[in-house]
């Protein structure tokens, strides 16, 4: 039998990405970055068409990652160095 474990994690974003969620942090509940992913699309649309980087506990992922009770989970907007 297959056992997954959903995780409570908390989620902040920032800069355009606060804006159109009108929340900074929230939390909720994950197995791992792509169900985060889905769950997000679907409470926020507006973000299924944006890009964004995510970051697991200060580290930036690029494939799905397995996410552990409490969490910090931050969606990054497109930024440019100067």
């Amino acid at each position: 039998m297959l056992n997954i474990l959903i995780k409570t994690v908390t989620v902040k974003v920032f800069g355009q990405l606060a804006d159109n969620t009108r929340l900074a942090e929230w939390q909720m509940q994950a197995t791992d970055t792509d169900d985060l992913q889905a769950q997000i699309g679907k409470l926020y649309p507006v973000l299924q068409s944006k890009n964004y980087l995510i970051a697991v506990n200060e580290f930036i992922v690029t494939e799905n990652t397995t996410l552990e009770e409490n969490d910090l989970v931050a969606l990054l907007p497109p930024f440019s160095g100067g």
